[in-house]
């Protein structure tokens, strides 16, 4: 089997892939999916966990040992702690992490940390229930911080949790998201809102750099030298390292010459850069009597096209999919 590391032409490693299990979810955030849309994969067309196993070790053979898994919301996929269980055994793979929205961890977190699991990134943009009721299209707020406390519980760490910051929306609790973090031993992590499709380019962008300086003040927070995680996310801690604030900005800071990932969607499109449309669909090679090496090679030759970065700025109505088709 090919073992040679992935690289594509700008010479960054390509050392994590992020793998969509699903494009349903039992929220529907509006920066995520816009209201009404229904336009989900086919479930003939999802990769089976066989398929998926197969992708992942041809991955893990090319040097991609972090593997994240992501929807839709994951946990609505059925099987998914038995698909933890192979993928945290499959060789190559040294840190299997996964997403969630957490309305249902508190029922699977101690199992999918037996099966494997090394840690979880929850979507919680509010701590205010009507705040997640707008945003999330119900009350999930309960459901989510009893899969937080599950999680933690569990042993699954780190816990981070992810907060998408909108201008006029939830920008003025922020400070009080990052004290609940840290008495609970969670790490924040801030994010931009990204134009993607319709939903996307409707969110309320605040960029992260008054934020940072907010939060800088508030609790003396100063830039954090440890790597906390493949992502994009600069991290920056308090004084005593016992508090972390992770920020991802897309557009206000773009992190795309150290950009280290693919994403693979649950119809087996592989997308090499979330901004951008170029892709491979691998879910034909995959049905149609592929080899191993065949798939690794039409995976080398797609990854050699992954372009240097997005065009969120210079066109941000150019990518017309849903993150929650892509994956989150």
């Amino acid at each position: 089997m090919d073992r040679l590391p992935l690289t594509d032409r700008h010479g960054r490693r390509i050392d994590y892939l992020r793998l969509s299990v699903t494009d349903r979810c039992d929220l529907r955030c509006r920066y995520c999916r816009p209201a009404g849309d229904a336009s989900y994969a086919e479930r003939a067309d999802w990769l089976s966990f066989a398929e998926i196993r197969r992708v992942v070790s041809l991955f893990a053979a090319m040097g991609v040992g972090r593997v994240r898994l992501t929807g839709g919301e994951p946990l609505l996929r059925a099987g998914i702690v038995d698909l933890v269980a192979d993928l945290a055994a499959a060789h190559g793979v040294r840190d299997l992490s996964l997403s969630t929205n957490a309305t249902r961890l508190a029922r699977h977190a101690a199992a999918l940390k037996a099966a494997g699991l090394a840690r979880v990134n929850v979507s919680l943009d509010s701590l205010r229930r009507e705040c997640v009721s707008e945003l999330c299209g119900r009350d999930s707020l309960d459901a989510t911080l009893a899969g937080l406390m599950a999680a933690k519980a569990a042993g699954l760490a780190p816990i981070k949790l992810n907060m998408v910051a909108l201008r006029g929306v939830n920008d003025g609790e922020i400070e009080s998201m990052a004290a609940f973090c840290f008495e609970h031993g969670f790490i924040l992590r801030l994010i931009e809102a990204m134009p993607m499709g319709e939903a996307g380019r409707a969110a309320a962008y605040l960029p992260l750099d008054t934020v940072r300086a907010r939060l800088a003040r508030r609790f003396k927070l100063q830039p954090c030298a440890a790597e906390l995680g493949g992502g994009p996310a600069r991290y920056w801690q308090t004084a005593d390292g016992r508090g972390q604030v992770g920020f991802i900005t897309p557009l206000s800071q773009h992190f795309c010459a150290t950009c280290n990932r693919v994403r693979l969607t649950v119809d087996g499109t592989l997308y090499l850069c979330l901004g951008q449309e170029h892709k491979l669909e691998l879910r034909p090679l995959l049905r149609g009597g592929a080899g191993d090496e065949a798939l690794s090679s039409a995976i080398r030759r797609a990854v050699a096209r992954k372009p240097w970065g997005h065009d969120f700025e210079a066109a941000p109505s150019r990518v017309l999919r849903f993150m929650s088709h892509t994956g989150g």
